[in-house]
């Protein structure tokens, strides 16, 4: 009896800290990393469209409003979106589901 006991003991540090264990760190890793420069690429787009609007909306008045506006939200747009697959890939990282924002790996 109890060296079924030690079995499953010995299952469960292997796949809880042995190779699973490593295996999130490495891929938290990586997802964390891509996931966060993501999240910078959209920040940029979305800074430098609002920027550009801003500007068209500046040098041409009422004429070029509609124009500046659509540029700011699209630019808008675009950085929120980025921002979405930067969190989902961090999440895939992590081992983490998107509905549930949890860890998906088994529990005893």
């Amino acid at each position: 009896m109890s060296s079924n006991t030690d079995n499953t003991k010995n299952n469960n540090d292997i796949t809880g800290g042995g190779v699973t264990g490593a295996a999130k760190t490495v891929t938290g890793t990586a997802g964390n990393a891509v996931g966060g420069l993501s999240n910078t690429a959209g920040g940029v787009v979305g800074s430098l469209g609002r920027g550009l609007g801003q500007t068209t909306n500046s040098v041409t008045g009422g004429l070029g409003k509609p124009v500046g506006d659509g540029l700011a939200n699209i630019s808008t747009g675009v950085e929120g979106g980025v921002g979405q697959v930067g969190q989902g890939i961090k999440d895939a990282g992590n081992w983490r589901s998107p509905s549930s924002g949890g860890d998906t790996t088994a529990k005893e």
